[in-house]
């Protein structure tokens, strides 16, 4: 199989690619190497990657229609997993417009290369964030989500209906993930995990907002992995049962899928940060601070769809998680 996983020196894409390569795949790899965070971790990841003879990178943006044509003209992916996007609910507040191109221009281009390539099945990231304003615990992919918290929210759920329409009207086989507070080696430094880690080591206070009282669905990155895959395995197919009178927001009548991609089981911010004190060998001074803008206080995924349709659901515990990162952290930065 040729597939093409855009953000590919982004955290999941690392991950998927390396599974993905394993396994006999081909892998053509998109990334621009922005500077949201560290650039030099996002080269270090792709410098593991460059060297199997089944991957080739493209450094090239999602938002430049150009490329992404010529791409596709030349490569002819049969699948894709769009990954690359602009993460962060709080760089959403002040910069909406990194997020207007990246997030909703890039992701129209994906989806008119991927329908006029043939691609059989195109796999987008969507994000816990949609959930928004939405209190019904666990959040469920069969739930109205049209209240978002966070223009990056919105963003992904205008994702979901953009992906439908093509799906609608094109019969582009299209599945969206939504993705809850992935974690684990390799991670993104702007995650939660990342900055406590590097701030108990430097001897810093960490910042709990919201006084410490959220809760958090995590989301081991090796079952996130294995979520994606068995997903891009699976093109969806219509749904028989879809109702225009009762319509439900997680299939359609079209081949269209929404997925939940978390462990239902959330745990305590307080708990996390305990999980994180264990790991490292050290207490953390705690800064507590009131709910930021954008912030839910709760995230639970219901992962019942999943379960039924791909026969897997993660299960790391956060112990077990939080360790594994925190051992890589210390090989990583010598500590």
């Amino acid at each position: 199989m040729k597939i093409l996983i855009t953000g590919a020196a982004g955290f999941i894409g690392f991950h998927t690619a390396r599974t993905l390569i394993d396994r006999g795949d081909e892998v053509i790899g998109l990334d621009n190497l922005n500077a949201y965070y560290d650039v030099g971790l996002k080269e270090v990841r792709l410098a593991q990657l460059t060297p199997c003879e089944r991957f080739t990178f493209f450094k090239a943006d999602v938002a430049d229609n150009s490329a992404i044509r010529d791409l596709f003209r030349e490569h002819r992916p049969e699948r894709v997993l769009h990954l690359a996007a602009q993460a962060g609910v709080r760089h959403s507040i002040d910069h909406p417009e990194d997020y207007v191109r990246s997030n909703l221009v890039g992701f129209s281009n994906i989806l008119e290369a991927c329908r006029h390539n043939a691609v059989d099945h195109l796999v987008f990231a969507s994000s816990s964030s949609v959930y928004g304003a939405n209190t019904h615990i666990p959040f469920s992919v069969h739930d109205n989500v049209d209240h978002p918290l966070s223009f990056y929210g919105a963003s992904k759920k205008s994702n979901e209906l953009m992906a439908h329409s093509y799906a609608h009207l094109f019969s582009l086989p299209v599945t969206g993930l939504r993705y809850f507070t992935v974690y684990g080696p390799w991670g993104r430094p702007d995650m939660a995990l990342f900055k406590f880690v590097r701030q108990i080591f430097a001897d810093q206070p960490i910042d709990l907002f919201n006084e410490g009282h959220h809760s958090r669905d995590f989301t081991y990155i090796d079952d996130a992995v294995e979520c994606t895959i068995r997903v891009l395995d699976r093109p969806p197919t219509p749904d028989p049962s879809w109702s225009t009178e009762q319509p439900d927001p997680a299939t359609s009548s079209a081949p269209y899928r929404i997925y939940n991609i978390g462990s239902h089981s959330p745990v305590s911010l307080m708990d996390f940060v305990s999980a994180i004190e264990k790991a490292v060998g050290r207490h953390a001074r705690r800064n507590l601070l009131p709910l930021q803008p954008g912030d839910v206080p709760v995230t639970y995924a219901e992962v019942d769809s999943l379960i039924a349709d791909i026969d897997f659901a993660p299960t790391t515990p956060i112990e077990e998680g939080v360790q594994k990162f925190v051992d890589w952290y210390r090989k990583y930065y010598d500590q």
